[in-house]
């Protein structure tokens, strides 16, 4: 079956015959994860870094940042048999939105974020592209582990 992430949204699935995919990936990250041996696998699409204070939106969507987003995903592809030494990580997305002077910065503080909490956690990128100030889709085939990133018209794999 195929399932279409959003933007804010996550999907874990054990089913080799699955495919997820995420498209507009701007400023957002998606992160694939998956484990080969177990046959698990899935995708994060995240918008911001943190959630905003003042509003505190993380009980409303929690995959929409990454630091609420990322411990949940994980946890999740755990629960459903994949091991933290086994996983390939792959990631895509974080680009430049705007021309010129790009005062937010989105897309670079999402992928720093992403970054930091990697490495307090020990999960290495096996593969990435990042940055740029172009769109992405993402796609992932949980039974092979194979991730194509389309990007400026053209599929290719990451």
């Amino acid at each position: 079956m195929r399932y279409i992430i959003r933007a804010g949204e996550m999907r874990i699935s054990d089913d080799p015959e699955d495919e997820i995919i995420t498209y507009s990936l701007g400023s957002c990250i998606a992160i694939s994860i998956h484990d080969p041996a177990a046959v698990v696998g899935g995708l994060l699409h995240f918008q911001l870094p943190v959630p905003n204070s003042r509003e505190d939106r993380r009980e409303d969507n929690p995959y929409a940042y990454a630091t609420t987003g990322i411990p949940m995903f994980f946890k999740e592809a755990y629960r459903n048999g994949a091991e933290k030494r086994r996983l390939v990580v792959k990631v895509a997305g974080g680009c430049q939105m705007f021309m010129g002077d790009d005062h937010f910065q989105v897309g670079r503080r999402n992928y720093v974020m992403m970054r930091r909490m990697f490495w307090k956690n020990g999960i290495l990128i096996d593969a990435e592209d990042v940055g740029e100030t172009v769109s992405r889709t993402m796609s992932l085939e949980v039974g092979t582990g194979r991730v194509l990133i389309k990007k400026d018209g053209e599929w290719f794999e990451l």
